[in-house]
């Protein structure tokens, strides 16, 4: 599932787009929670664009480092990248009925608890030449993407059984699909969501007065 060195920085899964002007800024609560940061990963923009952060398998790869989910130099299948995604989807599922204050679809609790379930989470007892008997925890390079999908599964139960809950909610500025953490009355998940959310009001305030 993994190939160690398969993944080079060089390689752009974006060639000819400006991510820095085409993707907004982390929503609030992503530095927060890791899950949040991986479900806004599938970034629907204006005018039908649509960027996919783990799209690809180097592009996974990249989050996935990035994130401290994956030592550099690390490289990922198609495989090991649907199961990400596929896990990514679930999540959403799970934070829509949330935000909602809907009860979650059983497809969504069995595809978090299957990834929980992927990677031990207790230090096991080892003998090091050196230390003599330690405790660590086990994560060979085979078990990379096992111990991504347990880590941000766990977040994302963290979010939704916790305090901030209730404050989960979906950007209320179409057709941008982001999660956020709404702080008092806020909507969107960015300012550039709020812009656009105000600007399409007043167009419709002016056009609805226009003459026919």
């Amino acid at each position: 599932m993994v190939e160690p060195g398969a993944y080079h920085e060089d390689v752009d899964d974006y060639a000819g787009t400006d991510l820095d002007t085409a993707v907004p800024p982390p929503a609030p609560g992503a530095e927060q929670y890791l899950a949040l940061a991986f479900v806004n990963t599938a970034i629907t923009l204006p005018g039908g664009q649509f960027v996919d952060l783990v799209g690809t398998p180097d592009a996974a790869t990249r989050w996935l480092v990035e994130h401290g989910f994956a030592p550099p130099g690390t490289g990922l299948r198609e495989m090991c990248a649907a199961q990400i995604r596929s896990l990514r989807e679930q999540v959403r599922v799970l934070f829509a009925s949330t935000s909602c204050a809907e009860p979650a679809p059983q497809s969504a609790l069995d595809a978090v608890n299957d990834a929980l379930s992927k990677a031990p989470t207790a230090a096991l007892l080892r003998w090091d030449p050196v230390q003599g008997l330690c405790r660590t925890a086990p994560h060979p390079v085979t078990q990379i993407v096992e111990h991504a999908l347990a880590a941000l599964a766990a977040n994302a139960a963290d979010l939704v059984t916790g305090p901030d809950a209730e404050r989960l909610a979906a950007c209320g500025s179409a057709p941008c699909s982001r999660f956020f953490l709404r702080n008092g009355r806020r909507q969107w998940c960015s300012v550039r969501c709020g812009d656009r959310a105000r600007a399409a009001r007043a167009y419709a305030r002016r056009t609805q007065h226009e003459p026919v």
